[in-house]
């Protein structure tokens, strides 16, 4: 699929279903094309040793995120790429943009570990339209190869020392790079405006990065932020929520 972008997506990553909803809005003020791939924030991490380097409920979902995205690499092979956005978006419409109940008696561990689950995921391939018998490659490694691929290919364009989403402009030969890592969702014309500084500074020949480790919880009523609320700040160092580097 040749696409005017091409944007890498864990659908597990709150920032990057922000940054996605931002894609979203560029894509309907300049008619952009959108190839929706994979990168597994789980394969990223393979070699890390969770229990010493993550808070304790990471990498319950980040194996979580591999397991959707298993379910979304049938769905692309049956149902062809253009099924890709419908998909995200229900996994982003069901993870992150619904409150949490609050009568719920899971820990947040256990909350994320139920999204690798059928239970969870079938209601979203209801929403976007696609059967509930994609629900089956969630334990199904044999789509493992493919999304490791994709996840090597996106980490090819930025290098390793990343998170999600990364984000190719004007493939194959167009500019990437990580994120950029949002926590509010620009309005109206804002939203190309920023779009066209992103990349610009990005076309810069010779740039690598602009960077601050603080960050806002971003506004999704998952984490309890509404539009009007400026989210809580933390340091994400290393680019990520782990302890050690």
């Amino acid at each position: 699929m040749d696409a005017d972008i091409n944007f890498y997506f864990d659908p597990v990553c709150p920032f990057a279903w922000m940054t996605s909803k931002w894609v979203r809005l560029v894509q309907e003020q300049r008619d952009y094309t959108v190839d929706w791939r994979f990168i597994s924030l789980r394969l990223v991490n393979s070699e890390v040793d969770y229990d010493a380097q993550f808070p304790p409920e990471y990498e319950a979902g980040h194996t979580a995120g591999l397991r959707l995205l298993r379910v979304a690499a049938r769905a692309r092979s049956e149902h062809g790429r253009e099924a890709m956005a419908g998909l995200y978006a229900a996994f982003g419409a069901h993870i992150f943009d619904a409150a949490p109940d609050p009568d719920s008696q899971y820990t947040e561990g256990e909350v994320r570990e139920r999204r690798g689950t059928r239970a969870f995921v079938e209601p979203i391939l209801a929403d976007a339209g696609l059967p509930l018998e994609l629900a089956e490659a969630l334990e199904d490694e044999s789509w493992d190869p493919e999304i490791r691929r994709e996840t090597d290919e996106a980490l090819a364009l930025t290098g390793k020392d990343v998170g999600t989403p990364i984000i190719h402009f004007e493939p194959p030969n167009g500019v990437a790079f990580f994120g950029p890592v949002i926590s509010r969702l620009p309005r109206g014309e804002s939203a190309a405006e920023l779009w066209d500084h992103v990349v610009g500074l990005a076309r810069f020949p010779g740039f690598a990065e602009l960077k601050r480790s603080l960050r806002e919880q971003p506004q999704l009523a998952a984490l309890g932020v509404d539009v009007e609320t400026v989210g809580q700040q933390e340091d994400w160092h290393g680019g990520s929520r782990r302890q050690k580097r």
